[in-house]
């Protein structure tokens, strides 16, 4: 399909996500009370709540002393696996107001932890019984982990210590992770033994296997990225006593990035794409065009942050621009300017390729509208960008005539994003302009 014509097809088939799209959802409030209500019949005082728990969340303040809990839906355990971040919340067409609704319904039951030296501590400081990360199988460590290596949730009991904190303040820092009120807990003990896939068995036995070799071993089995990070999360992966908790946030892109490098070498030596090729998805306020174009894999993440977006709260601040790329060898450091969003939306770039067979010169465009008016993680460029390649796609003769054509419908002009962009901005003078001008 040209260029033009999938430009035309794809503003039609927007056109009603942006109609439903026109008023921002603000029934959070009237969850908040929905959830105090429900909380109140399920947690009390120093009880010991009787719960489903489908993920743990490990904290990175203080680092390393840091808060790791387990995550409970309260009152709503029959459907305890639908508050698991997973690409499963794309199927779903999941709203931002979605997003927040599952995530400040899971009870953040907490233990302070010191990652290095594997020490519990309680919340309020005082020293608890003493746990190596490697070994634990029993008490809070253990409990943990059984949830985030079991393949789905897991029957738990937690003894909470004084009342928990239903501080529904919420700023951005909070909606960024997956948790909502969080309580200290005293114990937590399992209500059956889980059931762990052999690979992830695997894994664990193996003392001398580095975390690197054992996520990649993992995801070519099956695992996507989601049930990986948590298993890294939880102090399961590495060679023997070297093993440590590692905060959630650092687990998804560490994972992101290491499955990212494996199908970077996967297709090193694989032909290229032979034409160019115009891929486009839109998803919770954000716009995403994917550029491949024939040649040896390079990479870049172009971010447009239109002004009343979360990441752009002024109004009057104008568009902001950020960039981050990388060439046939990859990187040697960790993208500041990007973040994880660089690691979530290039694994779907390689995912894709690796799957034809095929590498490419890869640009993405992202758009953050001012529909975004809540963060809710990484998780959505990654399967904006893993989708992005469903159904049809346009073409260009040059990669120059497929970046005018995709800058009419962006928020800044060309010359601004070519002067943002090092392969706009490259591509574009040395072979763009040259074939036009023919």
């Amino acid at each position: 399909m040209r260029l033009d014509e999938f430009i035309e097809f794809e503003a039609n088939e927007r056109a009603e996500r942006r109609r439903l799209a026109a008023e921002k959802d603000y029934g959070i409030l009237d969850h908040l009370d929905s959830f105090e209500r429900r909380f109140e019949e399920h947690v009390s005082d120093d009880a010991v709540v009787g719960s489903v728990s489908p993920s743990i969340f490990v904290g990175r303040s203080n680092y390393p002393n840091v808060s790791t809990g387990l995550l409970s839906p309260v009152g709503r355990e029959e459907r305890a696996a639908r508050f698991e971040t997973s690409a499963a919340w794309y199927d779903e067409d999941v709203s931002i107001a979605d997003v927040f609704d599952r995530r400040t319904s899971l009870l953040n039951s907490t233990r302070g932890v010191d990652v290095a030296a594997g020490g519990v501590t309680s919340v309020a400081g005082g020293d608890g019984p003493a746990e190596s990360v490697h070994d634990a199988w029993d008490g809070w460590l253990g409990v943990q982990r059984e949830v985030a290596i079991a393949d789905r949730p897991v029957d738990v009991e937690i003894g909470l210590d004084g009342n928990p904190d239903l501080d529904f303040d919420i700023g951005t820092a909070d909606i960024k992770t997956p948790t909502g009120p969080r309580a200290a807990a005293r114990t937590a003990d399992l209500g059956e033994n889980p059931h762990v896939p052999r690979p992830v068995q695997k894994t664990l036995e193996d003392d001398d296997w580095r975390a690197e070799g054992a996520m990649t071993y993992l995801y070519r089995r099956g695992f996507d990225v989601y049930e990986i990070n948590t298993i890294l999360s939880a102090g399961a992966l590495g060679q023997g006593e070297n093993r440590r908790l590692v905060p959630t946030r650092w687990s998804i892109t560490a994972v992101d990035d290491t499955v990212g490098q494996l199908l970077r070498g996967s297709i090193r030596d694989t032909p290229t794409v032979d034409r160019i090729e115009v891929h486009r998805n839109e998803y919770l306020g954000n716009a995403f065009w994917v550029i491949l174009v024939p040649g040896r894999w390079e990479y870049e993440l172009v971010e447009m942050k239109s002004p009343g977006s979360i990441w752009n709260p002024d109004p009057e601040a104008g568009v902001s621009l950020a960039a981050a790329s990388e060439g046939r060898e990859g990187r040697t450091g960790y993208v500041e300017e990007t973040a994880g969003a660089y690691y979530a939306s290039r694994l779907g770039v390689l995912e894709h390729l690796d799957d034809r067979g095929r590498q490419a010169k890869a640009l993405v465009l992202r758009h953050v509208s001012d529909d975004y008016w809540g963060p809710v993680g990484v998780w959505q460029v990654r399967e904006a960008v893993r989708n992005a390649f469903e159904g049809e796609f346009g073409t260009a003769e040059t990669f120059g005539e497929a970046v005018r054509g995709v800058a009419d419908h962006l928020p800044v002009s060309l010359g601004r994003l070519r002067r943002k962009s090092t392969m706009a901005a490259g591509l574009q003078a040395n072979l763009g302009d040259f074939v036009d001008a023919g």
